[in-house]
């Protein structure tokens, strides 16, 4: 986009600081007593245009006369010039001019550049809306994933529950992590209520024996089996896998 140089003309500078424009000439120029900015800079190898920019102006008798260009480093360098409330005033007109100016240069200022501009502006809005569109998606497949949680098949449970469980593990790293997310849902079915699955599962296996079942049946029993036979402990453990599917991100 096309940039506009900023700079402010001594005649501005002259009415900030409420004085002469011949006044600032003198300051920049110098007089037979007094050596100026320009030629002091000029001596001493500075970048004069940096600062001051001679060009020209005409008068209301269209007479051509001679101006400077003031950048904003030079307006910086006169405001130090001036002390007290004068330099005060000064630097808070040019701030605020060269504020103005830089909200001018940020506008496009010719058909091309407002066409670029509408197009970025364009092209900005449907990235939005992309990234919005996949927000929404992503929202969708948790929705999606969390029904299917809240409707797990009380009747077919120990299947569905393990399946959750495979998939919080896939979701943490591995399936290494089954045995840790059993172990976490089985204390907290424990805790919540006051049960001791140890302890039922060590009963459940002395009866069977007592009954005459073989070892090798008895040593394949679960805490899953000790669950199952309790109707109040499928639902909690149930309700234990769901809350932790959606915490462990399977939705």
């Amino acid at each position: 986009m096309k940039q506009l140089e900023q700079t402010i003309t001594s005649l501005e500078v002259a009415e900030m600081m409420e004085i002469k424009h011949y006044q600032v000439l003198e300051k920049l120029e110098g007089t037979k007593n007094a050596k100026g900015i320009i030629p002091t800079m000029t001596n001493h190898k500075i970048m004069v245009s940096d600062y001051f920019q001679e060009s020209t102006y005409k008068d209301t008798s269209g007479k051509t006369n001679k101006c400077y260009k003031v950048t904003k480093l030079g307006c910086d360098f006169l405001a130090n010039k001036f002390t007290g409330e004068k330099g005060i005033l000064f630097t808070a007109k040019y701030v605020k001019r060269f504020h103005e100016m830089e909200e001018i240069i940020t506008k496009p200022t010719c058909m091309e550049d407002i066409l670029i501009f509408n197009l970025q502006e364009m092209k900005a809005v449907k990235e939005k809306m992309n990234e919005q569109d996949q927000k929404l998606k992503c929202i969708g497949t948790k929705v999606d994933g969390i029904k299917d949680i809240v409707a797990l098949n009380p009747t077919d449970w120990r299947k569905e529950t393990t399946d959750l469980i495979n998939r919080m593990a896939h979701n943490l790293g591995g399936y290494e992590h089954i045995r840790a997310i059993r172990e976490e849902s089985y204390k907290l079915l424990e805790q919540r209520y006051g049960v001791a699955l140890s302890i039922r599962l060590t009963n459940k296996k002395r009866r069977m024996a007592e009954e005459g079942i073989c070892k090798s049946k008895r040593d394949k029993l679960s805490n899953l089996d000790v669950i199952a036979e309790d109707k109040k402990l499928v639902e909690g453990y149930t309700a234990i896998i769901k809350e932790m599917a959606i915490k462990y991100g399977v939705a």
